[in-house]
């Protein structure tokens, strides 16, 4: 159950709680990947999977994968828009390659499916430190 108010009466914004967070990223499927490698910063739109407390992803090898293993600091974000509000949630983390075959086994069991029809044989971890999301209902601006 939702902690967030979608009333009409409720604030125009609001804090999320953690589980919120995670039960708003359970339901969608696309979030963007932030990576950093010394004054370069670089962002992903990734396809996604919640498994318990992390995040799960499929990537080939390149620039994503080198940027990761020079430093496993990541952000995650996931939002969503309708019609009278709009969420977003922000991961701040580590990521790192699955590299033992039973970790891979689990990933695989959860059918984590890359979007675009490519081999992808890298499935990466994202372990959160510090989640949080802001919930928004839309309306007019007042007058100034």
């Amino acid at each position: 159950m939702s902690t967030y108010d979608t009333s009409a009466g409720a604030d125009l914004v609001q804090k999320l709680t953690e589980a919120d967070c995670w039960e708003l990223l359970r339901q969608e499927q696309l979030g963007r990947l932030v990576v950093t490698v010394g004054d370069r910063i670089d962002i992903f739109p990734i396809n996604y999977l919640i498994d318990a407390h992390r995040v799960l992803f499929r990537t080939a090898e390149g620039t994503k994968l080198v940027e990761l293993t020079i430093d496993d600091r990541v952000v995650f974000e996931v939002d969503h828009v309708d019609d009278e509000s709009g969420w977003s949630v922000v991961i701040h983390g580590t990521a790192r390659t699955l590299r033992t075959s039973a970790e891979i086994a689990v990933a695989d069991a959860l059918e984590l499916r890359s979007w675009v029809p490519t081999t992808k044989y890298n499935t990466v971890e994202i372990q959160p430190g510090e989640v949080t999301g802001r919930y928004v209902r839309f309306g007019e601006e007042p007058e100034r």
